[in-house]
């Protein structure tokens, strides 16, 4: 009778090539990672972005003040975004109703609303030249001498964006920036949005090397 000798893996055959794939799936990864990166502070600012040019959308075809705050607070993480509508004050009173809760969004973990050292400071070097030292979150650029840092803004059925809900409260026309970045991330990989008060108009931005030095490009 004639017996056929089989032949599997050895041990350190099977071994050697799980060594191999593993080393591999590292390298892979690795080499991954900046893109994955770069990815997560795209998305951050496609939500930013979205959420600020739809909220001033809904403002205008409904007729109504939308409100919009970054890193409300509790109960939410930061990186939140919370959109109110403000409903208009009853008849004969001018009193406005407390804000209602539209949606709220999140931006991916890893990234936030921030700033890096890196950052071009001087009024002619941040996005649409509205402040000389960047700050994560900094709407409140009013005609009247508002000097930013607020972290909401009103946008108007009339499509501009202001500081306050009422005259009383202000009304002022609002500008301002927000930032998005990995902290210690690649600063070059960091977005931004601006908003100008007077016409409501939504901007995005890019951190680019320009002539060896950082700057904001217009997206």
């Amino acid at each position: 009778m004639t017996f056929m000798k089989q032949r599997g893996f050895s041990l350190l055959e099977m071994l050697t090539v799980v060594s191999i794939g593993l080393i591999i799936g590292g390298m892979t990864f690795i080499t991954m990672m900046p893109i994955l990166n770069r990815g997560h502070i795209d998305s951050a600012y496609d939500t930013t972005l979205g959420v600020l040019r739809n909220t001033r959308h809904l403002a205008i075809t409904q007729g109504h003040e939308y409100i919009v705050t970054f890193n409300p607070g509790s109960p939410y993480p930061a990186g939140t975004i919370e959109v109110q509508y403000q409903g208009p004050p009853p008849v004969g009173s001018t009193t406005y109703p407390v804000p209602v809760l539209v949606a709220t969004y999140a931006i991916p973990t890893d990234t936030s609303f921030a700033t890096q050292s890196g950052f071009p400071t001087g009024v002619s070097n941040t996005p649409d030249g509205l402040e000389g030292s960047p700050v994560a979150i900094d709407f409140g650029y009013t005609p009247v001498g508002g000097a930013g840092g607020s972290s909401t803004i009103v946008f108007m059925p009339d499509g501009s964006a202001r500081d306050g809900t009422s005259p009383s409260n202000g009304g002022n026309y609002s500008s301002g920036v927000v930032y998005m970045t990995r902290p210690n991330g690649v600063v070059t990989d960091s977005r931004a949005v601006s908003v100008m008060g007077t016409t409501g108009r939504v901007r995005g931005w890019r951190l680019n090397v320009v002539s060896a030095a950082n700057r904001w490009v217009q997206q």
